[in-house]
């Protein structure tokens, strides 16, 4: 360039970087929740805040009202309407240098709903389950704000990630998260009130992952990994073994196998095998006499596919894969899945089956455990209302052998080092100025591996929300952990049971409701497809809270004390409602008794009124009884007379 023509541009450049920076700042920035669509919490003063130049003035017309304010030195304003009565849709407009027209404002309740994958799980994947809902339900008053995932141990953020109000209607209803509808759906058909929904939620992640720096103090080891990410060095050095480690894991997806090496791959048509094995599907390959096996294997089926299911498009269920999959049909690709969780659901085009023998090739890879089909999954081959039940023999070869190095308990506390706070910085606390009628609370499962302190954890979070928000003691509905796992049929310990207990403690807590759901779950799944029963009875907490229900049935039995009587243990409940009652036929099942060594057995027990006698003859003087102690505890059959489960619980847990 030369340089007198340097001289003259390179100035203007500098004036109007200049005049364009003064001009973004003198736009009114709004944050993330306030947009089109959005609820708002009924009678609570209604804050508004945003971003703009110092000194800008910025006005609000809404509802009828006009609110004035001027921006701060640092760039921020805030205003407050008074309290409002449900209603809308309003419209809003908001003056500055810049306008803004916010339209369809809702003014209902809003609760801000977090935790763990069962939180966020949406109603995409329940379509199977729940049909009807996902054909008929057209809720416009029914909002949702998924709040997409963001994590920073380092720093609180000003606003969430870019994110926006969602009607629960056609694809707003799928993306919604299953939990989190059925309680607003049920709240919204008893009260017609506009219900928000702020799902806040990751999967796969400790609670301390949410508490915030505050909440974590009386937790030492918990404040001194805390003070580590003021460390520089500290923090690169744990990017550096996140980025090894998620290599790690994915790589064996990913690398060259036997299957795509050979002149003929074997997701070919023309593909011939021999020296195959036999496999018995669904299933894992380490309880059909393999063990030990990590890596790459192939997996054929040959179908006879009549001609009336031909011409036309298909679905192929596979169940759930431990751990990722890439499927084909007749040598086509359908889909895949990169981790075991989702349920394979793979559609296959018009044209692609063919009448009489189709092949079926799942290559699937497994990094740790057991891996393969998980049973009592669907698996099979739809059109055109018919069906080919894809259980049975298949074959299977192996195509690369790979030697996991990475063992759960050294992932389980990388992730706690990677996360304490991160999600609470990002995904909470930008939130905490927006008023809502109270909390939903699923998570727990990434804490079962060391389930001590859990109770305290959740009770400070509480309280630390709580004091966030500063709207007093607002409602804390969390659902409690299902049933999962095999069934064990001799008493034994369990963290999963030991977090139940901890969980049922913290309904000491002002305001706080459980749903109990050891009879929604899955033994083999740990995102359990039944929604409904535990949205709904999250609802049935919030009616008698905030709505006024005075269903004496809006829990199932709360264990509260117990006296002995010789051999006996007298327990008394809480909520027993209309009274006690054994689900199905038979006695009551899933107590157990212990005396001074602790060692439990299987008691005998029935109902009297609204107490339970239970004793054991093998245990003359007992000290402890415990009820639903197990992972999965499969036949537990105390309700109240409304239906509902009573909780798991230990009689002494010190």
């Amino acid at each position: 360039m030369h340089k007198c023509i340097y001289h003259f541009i390179v100035p203007f450049i500098n004036l109007f970087l200049i005049f364009t920076v003064l001009s973004a700042n003198a736009t009114v920035k709004l944050p993330q929740l306030v947009g089109d669509h959005m609820v708002l919490q009924r009678d609570m003063n209604i804050k508004f805040w945003g971003w703009a130049s110092p000194g800008e003035k910025v006005r609000f017309r809404f509802n009828g009202k006009i609110e004035n304010t001027v921006t701060g030195k640092d760039s921020q304003w805030l205003v407050t309407f008074p309290p409002m009565k449900a209603g809308g849709p309003f419209k809003m407009s908001i003056q500055g240098d810049n306008e803004i027209v916010i339209n369809d404002i809702l003014i209902g309740d809003v609760w801000f709903c977090s935790g763990q994958s069962n939180m966020v799980l949406p109603m995409e994947r329940l379509k199977e389950k729940y049909p009807n809902e996902i054909a008929n339900d057209n809720f416009q008053e029914i909002r949702n704000f998924f709040v997409p995932t963001r994590m920073d141990v380092t720093r609180v953020h000003d606003d969430l990630p870019p994110g926006e109000w969602k009607p629960a209607v056609g694809e707003g209803l799928l993306q919604m998260g299953g939990l989190t509808y059925f309680f607003a759906k049920q709240i919204y058909q008893k009260y017609h009130i506009p219900i928000g929904i702020i799902n806040s939620s990751v999967g796969g992640y400790p609670i301390q992952s949410w508490m915030s720096d505050g909440a974590l103090k009386g937790f030492p080891k918990m404040e001194n990994l805390f003070k580590n990410y003021s460390d520089i060095k500290y923090m690169k050095n744990l990017s550096r073994i996140r980025e090894t480690k998620e290599y790690n894991n994915s790589h064996p997806v990913t690398v060259l196998d036997k299957g795509n090496t050979g002149p003929v791959k074997w997701i070919d048509s023309s593909y011939v095998p021999e020296n195959w094995h036999t496999f018995r599907l669904p299933g894992y390959w380490e309880d059909e006499g393999v063990k030990g096996l990590h890596g790459i294997i192939y997996f054929r089926k040959e179908i006879d596919v009549p001609i009336s299911m031909t011409g036309m498009p298909a679905k192929l269920f596979l169940g759930r894969i431990v751990d990722a999959d890439s499927t084909f049909v007749n040598g086509k690709f359908v889909g895949n899945i990169t981790y075991q969780y989702p349920p394979r659901r793979y559609n296959v085009p018009s044209g692609l089956l063919k009448p009489g023998k189709n092949m079926i090739i799942v290559k699937l890879a497994n990094t740790g455990g057991k891996g393969g089909f998980v049973p009592d999954k669907n698996y099979s081959l739809d059109a055109n209302g018919q069906q080919i039940d894809l259980r049975g023999d298949w074959t299977y070869q192996i195509a690369r052998i790979i030697h996991p190095e990475v063992d759960s308990t050294e992932t389980d506390e990388w992730v706690l080092k990677n996360s304490i706070t991160g999600y609470y910085n990002t995904m909470v606390a930008p939130a905490i100025q927006y008023a809502i009628k109270g909390f939903l609370w699923n998570q727990g499962e990434s804490n079962c591996s060391n389930p001590d302190n859990y109770g305290k954890y959740l009770t400070a979070l509480i309280n630390d929300w709580r004091s966030k928000w500063n709207e007093g003691e607002i409602p804390f509905l969390y659902a409690q952990l299902p049933n999962f796992m095999e069934v064990e049929y001799s008493p034994s310990e369990s963290n999963w049971a030991q977090m139940r207990q901890f969980q049922l403690e913290t309904l000491a807590l002002t305001n706080t409701g459980m749903a109990v759901t050891i009879d929604a779950g899955e033994w083999n799944d740990i995102h359990p497809l039944n929604k409904k029963d535990v949205g709904e009875r999250l609802a049935l907490w919030a009616e008698q809270m905030v709505y006024g229900s005075n269903d004496p049935d809006y829990t199932g039995p709360i264990y509260q004390s117990y006296k002995m009587e010789g051999n006996k243990v007298i327990l008394r409940f809480t909520h027993v409602g209309n009274g006690l009652m054994v689900k199905g036929s038979g006695d009551l099942y899933y107590f157990s008794i212990a005396g001074a060594d602790k060692k439990y057995v299987w008691a005998k027990a029935k109902i009297d009124g609204n107490k339970i006698i239970v004793w054991s003859d093998e245990i003359p003087k007992p000290i402890s009884v415990r009820y639903a102690w197990a992972d999965n505890p499969e036949g537990a059959n105390l309700y109240n007379k409304k239906g509902l489960p009573a909780s798991p619980f230990e009689t002494d847990n010190k």
